[in-house]
């Protein structure tokens, strides 16, 4: 991963993760060991799902960036499918409490959306790859002499 896309995660990340340990405290001293333990799964479930989004996304735009817009939106419902997957295998548990995983899966991905547009706007990106140039000599189309 280059170092602007490292930067990227990086910047996402701790604070989502920061966001995520606030709550895992906040939930532990409201609804106990099970409140901890939602939050947390909660969490770590968003911090997953948007950083492999972002890992595919910045791989693409790369890649194949006349598919950026097409992935994107693909991307977006994938992780809304596999996040109700895992709330539909998961909705009679009784392994976390639901409402403090709920909390921590919005909470983690709100600070993640935020996070990911106030590095953007901070980053600082060519409008131009600056790529040099093959050859700066024109050709000769003329008969040779």
């Amino acid at each position: 991963m280059p170092s602007n896309d490292a930067r990227n995660l990086l910047q996402t990340a701790v604070p989502a993760a920061a966001v995520g340990v606030v709550t895992v405290a906040v939930s532990g001293a409201v609804a106990g060991g099970k409140g901890a333990l939602g939050a947390a799964v909660g969490t770590v479930l968003a911090i997953l799902f948007m950083g492999i989004g972002l890992f595919v996304l910045q791989w693409t735009a790369k890649t194949l960036p006349q598919l950026f817009q097409a992935m994107g939106l693909m991307l977006y419902v994938a992780q809304l499918l596999l996040l109700l997957i895992f709330v539909a295998l998961f909705k009679d548990t009784s392994l976390f409490h639901p409402k403090t995983f709920a909390i921590g899966l919005v909470v983690a991905t709100v600070v993640w959306m935020a996070a990911q547009a106030r590095a953007h706007m901070k980053a600082k990106i060519f409008y131009v790859d600056p790529e040099p140039a093959k050859s700066e000599k024109p050709e000769k189309t003329g008969p040779s002499s």
